[in-house]
């Protein structure tokens, strides 16, 4: 990747207001690199932070699927069966993982 280099100033003035303004407008976005900030909204007018719960709950149920197949897998390597219930177990994590990706998929659809 070729490195960037930023040897162009861009130099503007504020009002106190203002500056209070873009360091709230940052913190909402947990930020404290001012530069970064400002290029961002300048070139592409908008800087989105995603927090989603359902981001780490879709994480959780991966996590937890993953070891899920991982059992079964070991259990038919063994015994060389596949029970019913783990496959019920596993059928019910992958549904729950759907439905979480769908609605991800729908709140990132709605951002503007």
């Amino acid at each position: 990747m070729k490195k960037r280099i930023r040897n162009e100033l861009v130099k503007f003035y504020v009002t106190p207001e203002e500056k209070g303004l873009i360091q709230q407008n940052m913190a909402l976005l947990g930020t404290d690199n001012m530069s970064a900030f400002i290029r961002k909204m300048a070139i592409e007018g908008h800087v989105i932070k995603l927090d989603l719960p359902e981001l780490r709950e879709l994480i959780s149920l991966l996590r937890y699927t993953s070891n899920n197949v991982n059992q079964i897998a070991k259990r038919v390597n063994s015994t060389g069966r596949v029970y019913e219930e783990d496959l019920a177990g596993s059928k019910q994590a992958l549904e729950s993982l759907w439905n979480t990706a769908n609605g991800i998929l729908r709140e990132l659809a709605a951002i503007h």
